[in-house]
């Protein structure tokens, strides 16, 4: 009889990610629609970041804020999310370190309306805050929440 894999084939960081996730649903059930518990809970998470992911993540949170100041701040296995007045996730920042990636990425949910025909990106690769990833991830949100 062969032996079964417990992880279910998850990587070490993917099996933190999940326990992460399922202690953040809990916390979130606990505080329900509680904006100022969930912006608390988002600026812990990119507290916590490596020196690079944490300028990417300041630099998200500060777009949407301005943006998009209606979507909800919630963390999202464990990185830094905005969710709509529903809590339904509409983005979030994953960073590189947290699963040994060369990048982070900006990741959009189908909640995001970035819909372009047919196909449209929903996640992209972010290396370096400048003025025109700001620009261009500025734009992105605006668009996402229409």
């Amino acid at each position: 009889m062969a032996k079964t894999d417990a992880s279910g084939g998850l990587s070490k960081e993917e099996r933190e990610a999940v326990k992460q996730r399922a202690k953040e649903l809990r916390d979130q059930e606990k505080a329900g629609k509680n904006r100022a518990a969930g912006e608390k809970a988002v600026l812990d998470a990119i507290a916590l970041l490596e020196p690079d992911d944490k300028v990417l993540a300041e630099g998200l949170h500060k777009v949407v804020s301005d943006v998009a100041p209606h979507l909800v701040p919630k963390t999202y296995y464990g990185m830094p999310g905005y969710a709509n007045d529903e809590g339904k996730m509409v983005l979030f920042i994953q960073a590189a370190k947290k699963f040994n990636t060369r990048y982070a990425t900006i990741g959009f949910e189908d909640r995001a309306t970035l819909d372009d025909g047919d196909m449209w990106p929903v996640a992209f690769a972010i290396r370096n805050w400048t003025p025109s990833v700001e620009q261009r991830i500025t734009e992105l949100v605006r668009k996402a929440v229409g």
